[in-house]
This record gives structure tokens, C-alpha cells and sequence, in this order.
């Protein structure tokens, strides 16, 4: 298996994610439907509040970067890259242009939509969210997003710096977010932030003060995106220590359990090395399906563990603390829970809620 293909991708989410799929992916047209979303499992909970407008406007950009594929006849596109992920044939997944752009067309939108709404909810402990001042003017802000390739995450932070858009804004701060991925996503990258720093595109009969209404998510000179392709769990910790080093957030959106289900040993050697890399008050963001297990052989058994176990075992269990100094400190959790798209939205190709289970920590001094 390719190990950081998962991200925004796949098996592990493509299963999660599908496994309330009731249609295939609707065929790109002219004419767009609602963005439905299957009706609970189980639980319940509030459709989101974030404003509608923005929400559109995130779910446009994703529409508008590849409208070239969406012209085409993307159903059945969609369908093989499906079929692909579900056999966990990963390399022939992710191996085609025309496969990235069909995924991020229909799994990147509902999940750059659930991440916004997890950033607004989080904002008060996330810097550069948790209060632009003076202090914080023209200060860079680092964000590393581990399996990033697909462009959920830096469309999520395009929205939210236009949510948190400073009154002044001559007092802002810039992002430089680095994407890191096991497959070829840099054109998906390059369009997605394009379209995140452009003005959105209107019809030619669109009047003089929509025309004058019209602005991008956020200016291109505070919004960059690097793109790194890599195994991360084979990349040497020389490799990984210089990416992340200087970073003020790590994310890891639907990737973790993907990469503990390829190996327990390397990825507890990854999260270990992403621990020695990053600063004191560094923070990690992992976001995944709920009840995610992976098995793991230990002492000669197989055993199935819950990936919250595994990942609070490995950052904040007795081996990860030296002479007794924990290294970590857990500072929000959320085990079960929804995210509901409004259905006033609008979008080409049907897409669904999401549930998933929340932790962040703080990197210790």
C-alpha cells in the first residue's frame, strides 16, 4: 500500500466516507442540483452555521478550477476511481491526472467545507486565529498539512481567512502552508490556490455592482502553498525535520489511521520524529472517521486498537515522555460528530455529511 495517498483520498475514507452513499456521482452539467447528503446514521446534530455565502463561495472555487473535467463526462471517472479505492489499489487510484482532479472534484468539497467549520470551533486555540493585533502584524504563520495533496485543507484556510478577516487590514498575517503527499497532486494544488487568491469568474451579464462586489478569498500575498511530493513514512527524519520544523500547525485530515492500518512500527517512528522536529507550542490537528481501529500484532497476537489509543499511547503514553516530562498535552477532543451541509447549497456532482472524531495537542517545552 502507498502510505500517504489517504489524506483526502481513499480506502479508508473513501470506505467511511461512501459507506452512506445511496447514488453514483451525478455527470457534470449546466444545470447544478442541491449538495444532498444522506439522512443521519444515528446520530444528530445542527446543520453547520457558517455563512452560506462562504460556504458557496469554497464550494465554487472546487467547481470553477476544474470546469474542463466537469464539461466532460465525469461519471464513470468517478466510478473507476471508486472501484480503485476500494480494492486499496491506491498507485492506479492516484496514478492518473484525470483521477485527481475527478477525486477532488467529489470528496475535496464536503471535506473543506467540515474542516472550516472545525477551524471557526477551534479558532480561539489556533494561532494566527486567536487574535490578530499589532503584535501579529506581517507575521508568517506555518502550517504543514500531511497528505494535504487534494486541496480540502488549503481551500479551508482560504475561507477561513476571509471568515476572520481583520477590520483593519492593514494588521494581518500571512500563510505559508505546505502540502505534503504520497501522489502527484501539484497541479491540483496549483489550481485549487489560484482559485482561493483570484477573483471568482462571472458571467458577462453580470451588472457593474457585482462586478465591483466581486473579490477574492483573501490576498495572494499573505496565501502561499507549497507542494511536496513524499512518503512520509519512509522519508528520513533529515527530510522531515526540515518541512516541519518551523511549523505553527501539523495536520493530519483522514490520513492517521490509513498510515498506522500500512504500518504500526513506521508510523510511531514518524509521529516520534514529528516530535523531535517541532517547536515548543507547535500544534497537531488529527481529524479521522470515528471508531477508526487498526490491527496491530503485539507480543504475537493481532489485536484490533482504536487509533485514539494508539495515537494517545504513542504522544502521551509513559514511553513518550523522557525522565518524566511529557513531551505533549492533549487540549480538545471530540470522540463522535457530525458535520451537516446546509442544503440551500448548491453543486454539480451530490455530496454527503460527514462524522468524525477530533484531537489537538500542544507541543510541549
Amino acid at each position: 500500500m502507498l502510505p500517504l495517498h489517504t489524506t483526502t483520498m481513499g480506502p479508508p475514507i473513501s470506505r467511511n466516507l461512501h459507506r452512506t452513499t445511496k447514488k453514483a456521482p451525478t455527470k457534470g452539467s449546466s444545470k447544478p442540483h442541491k449538495a444532498k447528503a444522506p439522512a443521519p446514521v444515528a446520530e444528530t446534530g445542527p446543520t453547520s452555521a457558517l455563512p452560506i455565502d462562504l460556504l458557496q463561495l469554497l464550494l465554487n472555487i472546487f467547481r470553477d478550477s476544474f470546469q474542463d473535467r466537469l464539461s466532460s463526462d465525469i461519471k464513470p471517472l468517478l466510478q473507476e476511481v471508486k472501484g480503485h479505492l476500494y480494492n486499496r489499489d491506491f498507485a492506479t487510484a492516484f496514478g492518473k491526472e484525470e483521477y485527481l482532479e475527478a477525486y477532488a472534484l467529489r470528496w475535496s468539497p464536503s471535506r473543506a467545507l467540515c474542516y472550516l467549520q472545525i477551524f471557526d470551533d477551534l479558532k480561539n486555540k489556533l494561532k494566527p486565529f486567536n487574535g490578530v493585533s499589532e503584535e501579529t502584524e506581517d507575521a508568517e504563520w506555518n502550517i504543514v498539512c500531511l497528505g494535504g495533496g487534494a486541496g480540502a485543507e488549503i481551500v479551508t484556510l482560504g475561507g477561513l481567512m476571509k471568515l476572520l478577516e481583520p477590520v483593519d487590514e492593514e494588521h494581518g498575517a500571512e500563510l505559508k502552508i505546505t502540502a505534503i503527499d504520497i501522489a502527484d497532486w501539484s497541479n491540483v494544488v496549483t489550481r485549487l490556490r489560484e482559485g482561493v487568491v483570484n477573483k471568482p469568474p462571472l458571467s458577462k451579464y453580470a451588472s457593474a455592482a457585482a462586478q465591483e462586489a466581486n473579490k477574492a478569498l483573501t490576498d495572494p500575498a499573505c496565501f502561499s502553498v507549497g507542494f511536496h511530493q513524499n512518503d512520509v513514512l519512509n522519508m528520513s527524519f533529515e527530510a522531515l525535520s526540515k518541512l516541519v520544523e518551523k511549523a505553527d500547525l501539523v495536520t493530519l485530515m483522514f490520513t492517521l489511521n490509513e498510515i498506522y492500518t500500512t504500518s504500526l512500527s513506521l508510523t510511531q517512528k514518524f509521529l516520534l520524529g514529528l516530535t523531535t522536529s517541532l517547536s515548543a507550542g507547535a500544534l497537531l490537528l488529527v481529524v479521522d472517521s470515528p471508531g477508526s481501529y487498526s490491527t496491530v500484532s503485539l507480543n504475537g497476537t493481532e489485536k484490533k486498537y482504536p487509533m485514539q489509543w494508539l495515537l494517545d499511547h504513542t504522544l502521551l503514553g509513559p514511553e513518550a515522555s523522557a525522565q518524566d516530562t511529557p513531551k505533549w498535552e492533549k487540549i480538545k477532543e471530540e470522540e463522535s460528530k457530525w458535520f451537516r451541509l446546509p442544503e440551500t447549497l448548491r453543486y454539480p456532482i451530490e455530496l454527503e455529511n460527514m462524522r468524525y472524531q477530533l484531537h489537538l495537542y500542544r507541543r510541549l517545552g
